[in-house]
């Protein structure tokens, strides 16, 4: 049973059997805007960009897998694809975007893997209709067991940003774990979110 997790609870990333998980996606679903005219109602497509950074035990930029470079050194992140649109027919139930983490084949050096979303084209936040982040053993095309949720649609924190830290996984005592962070920030792109974590949720 997939466990609905709220900002600030962290968790070990244990299967409901009590084995670790190795190989995690996390799955990125947002909808496009629905814009309501004099002629009916237009569809404004959203490109929203999912993207992860590793980070090493002294907050070092290890790797950046995003919709410009969609695999990691190690082959250990994978990207899904740069989806330019959203759901443009309403939610409907698929990510749009996942990334593909095998947590086992990750360069010994990382201790973290931040994830996070930017709007590429600077639509605020508070008009997206939808925007959610899962965590699930499997892969882009088949999920064997959601292990986590979190939603972030409706958030009023959110209005007036471009950008948000959707959680990051951090190894401790040879353990990872996950805390989702859920929070905006004041970046504009790529490069100056991984900074923003660098300097502040490591």
């Amino acid at each position: 049973m997939a466990i609905n997790l709220q900002k600030g609870q962290r968790i070990s990333l244990e299967k409901s059997n009590g084995s670790k998980l190795q190989q995690v996606c996390v799955g990125i679903n947002w909808g496009a805007i629905q814009k309501k005219g004099l002629f009916g109602t237009k569809k404004e497509a959203v490109d929203l960009d999912g993207s992860c950074a590793l980070f090493n035990e002294n907050k070092q930029v290890v790797d950046v897998v995003y919709f410009r470079n969609l695999r990691s050194r190690d082959h250990a992140v994978v990207h899904s694809g740069d989806d330019l649109t959203g759901d443009l027919n309403g939610d409907d139930g698929l990510d749009n975007e996942v990334i593909s983490v095998d947590l086992s084949r990750l360069d010994p050096s990382v201790t973290s893997v931040a994830f996070f979303l930017n709007s590429f084209q600077g639509h605020d936040f508070a008009i997206v209709p939808f925007a959610s982040i899962r965590i699930y053993e499997g892969t882009p095309s088949r999920v064997n067991e959601v292990f986590a949720t979190y939603n972030i649609a409706g958030d009023t924190n959110f209005a007036g940003h471009v950008t948000m830290v959707m959680g990051i996984f951090y190894k401790r005592n040879g353990e990872w774990k996950f805390n989702p962070i859920g929070e905006p920030t004041r970046d504009r792109d790529v490069e100056q979110t991984v900074k923003t974590i660098q300097n502040g949720y490591l």
